[in-house]
Formats: structure tokens, sequence, C-alpha cells
């Protein structure tokens, strides 16, 4: 198997930083990519030639272009593609802050779509490479509190599965990595936000932080063995669960969505009308 060059967002923490010391310990390069890159100077002096730690803003499109050009530029090449950096925005619909949202978008959405616009004019003409999105299983359903995040990432999910039909055919792969609930920091405010809150949803946030304390998270440095294998794999998924608790969840979350269309499946035919010829 030959070595993989990677170009990561969100290197200096979290998942970002697990799957980048993943690749470099196998033999992989990495463009390991973050807002603050004195977090990310200790990979340099573990893996010396091997990393390239830059400085990058997922939110300023021109040092977006400048720093895939220049990491494209060292390596000669770029084989995985991941778009790892994002946080998350705790406020109901009511109590989130209209500049609080668009910053969210602009991270988690708008800077997916920054690097994948950056990357894509070198795959096509390498002929190769793999976009990996990092979303969420709440890019699959949805959770009180967090609404904005999870609407950050549905929409990651649908910018990846139409990216997938477009690029099929210049040999460009493409997977959703949709972890579950992992012992990561990314409750720490470096990773989360909060809106002002008010007292109409105290008892909702009660409910929902109390179950949250209790859940079961799962290792997060048990995911780098399944994320080398899906870059590895020759017909990757559009879709990956990571963890075991997401297919039960979306299990469920389907289950309802299907009763709910078929129970109103002769209504909704009814609105289809007559068919113009």
């Amino acid at each position: 198997m030959d070595n993989k060059v990677w170009f990561i967002t969100g290197a200096s923490r979290g998942f970002g930083r697990i799957w980048a010391e993943a690749a470099l310990s196998r033999g992989d390069k990495v463009a390991a990519t973050a807002r603050t890159p004195e977090d990310i100077v200790d990979l340099k002096e573990r893996y010396g030639n091997a990393v390239l730690p830059l400085a990058l803003d997922v939110t300023d499109v021109h040092q977006v272009q400048q720093v895939v050009q220049q990491a494209h530029s060292h390596f000669g090449r770029l084989d995985v593609v991941l778009n790892n950096a994002g946080y998350s925005l705790v406020g109901t619909a009511e109590e989130a802050g209209e500049s609080d949202v668009h910053a969210l978008f602009d991270t988690n959405y708008f800077g997916t779509l920054r690097v994948i616009q950056a990357v894509l004019p070198h795959l096509r003409q390498q002929g190769s490479g793999h976009i990996l999105g990092v979303s969420s299983a709440m890019g699959l359903v949805a959770a009180p509190l967090i609404g904005f995040y999870c609407a950050s990432k549905w929409a990651v999910e649908a910018l990846h599965d139409s990216l997938a039909q477009e690029v099929k055919d210049f040999g460009i792969k493409v997977t959703l990595l949709e972890p579950g609930a992992f012992a990561t920091d990314f409750g720490s405010p470096a990773s989360m936000k909060a809106s002002q809150g008010l007292d109409a949803y105290a008892d909702l946030r009660n409910r929902v932080f109390g179950h949250l304390s209790t859940a079961e998270r799962g290792d997060p440095e048990a995911t780098a063995e399944a994320i080398l294998r899906i870059v590895d794999a020759q017909d990757p998924p559009l879709r990956f669960a990571v963890g075991a608790g997401v297919l039960p969840l979306v299990r469920g979350a389907y289950a309802d969505r299907l009763a709910a269309w078929e129970a109103w499946e002769t209504i909704s035919n009814a609105a289809q009308g007559k068919a113009n010829k």
C-alpha cells in the first residue's frame, strides 16, 4: 500500500488529532492545520518532515485557498482531505442569536465547503482523492438545545451526498463520518458555545443535561483503525456510522418517519392532483 498524503482541518485536538496521529504512525504524510499552530508543533517534533503544520481559520476563504495550495505544492499531491473543524452551539430556537448561528454555519458548513472548493481542482487533475466530511449522528437526527448544530450537520450531509454524485466520474471518493457520543473534549469551551438561556426552558435544559451527564461515551482512540480502513477501501461507503450507538438511533428515527409518511400517504397522494399530459 502506498503512503497517503492527508490534509486535515482541526488537527489540534479531538478526532482530528487522533486521526492525524494514526496516519502519521503508519507512515503517511499529513498537512495538519489548526487555528493555533502552536497546538500542532509537537507533531512536527515527533514526525519530522512527514508533517506540515499550518495555521488555518476555515472562515477565511483566502487563507483556505492559500493553505491548500501550500500543502499541495509541498507534498506534490493530496490523497485524503479530512474536514474536521467545527463546534457546537447550545441554545433553543428562541434563545440563539442570529450572529451566533451565522458564525456556527460559517465554520461547520461554509468552512467545509471552502476547503472542498479549494481542493477539487487538484483532485480532478490527479484523477483521484478521497474527501472525508465529519458529520455526526446529529446530522441524521435532531435533538433539543443543539438544533442549530444539528442543522449545520444536516447541511454537511446534503453537501457531501450531492458532491459524491458530482465527482465520481473524476475518480474522487466521498465519505461522511457520522460519530455518535465519544469522550472527546467536544463539550469544552473551545468546542461549544452557549446562548443566553431563558427561564422558560430551564426544565428542558435540566432534563437534557441530566441525560447527557449519564450517557455512555465511546473511546475516541478506538476510532482510528476504522478510519484507516475507510481511507484504504477500494469502494468506501458514502456514509459511515462511527461507534455502536448510531445505527440503533437512526433505525428508530427512520422507522418513525416512515410510519408518519405512510399514515398520511392517502392525503399525500391526493395532493398530487391530476397528472398534466
